[in-house]
């Protein structure tokens, strides 16, 4: 089964840094982006960053621009996430998925290629 191990997610003060992994299990990377959405409480879920399979695109929302990198080895089938000066509304669940298509109209994830979400708290 495919399977997408997230960690690095945890309680961090404003201002800190997090960085998060995920590792996919049981498959080869997707030809299509891998990345990160993210859910706060009473929220949609939302998108945050993603990278193309050669790496050399990157894609962000604009509220993480310039604190959020994204990157990938694909020897090792690991994206990361690497959150800087972190504000208390990045508070969330991030999730990884390995399947985004890029689209005019957004980023559009694939239902079969989600993992379990890491917990993500910015104190202020």
């Amino acid at each position: 089964q495919v399977q997408l191990d997230e960690s690095g997610g945890g309680l961090v003060q404003a201002g800190g840094s997090l960085s998060l992994s995920c590792k996919v299990s049981g498959r080869t990377f997707s030809s299509n982006a891998m990345g990160w959405f993210r859910q706060a409480p009473g929220k949609e879920r939302e998108f945050v960053a993603a990278i193309s399979w050669s790496g050399y695109s990157t894609y962000y929302t604009n509220s993480v621009k310039g604190r959020f990198t994204i990157s990938r080895d694909n020897a090792k089938n690991t994206v990361y996430l690497q959150m800087n000066s972190l504000k208390p509304e990045d508070t969330a669940v991030y999730y990884c998925n390995a399947d985004i298509k890029i689209r005019y109209s957004g980023y559009v994830p694939g239902n079969h290629y989600w993992g379990q979400g890491t917990q993500v708290t910015v104190s202020s």
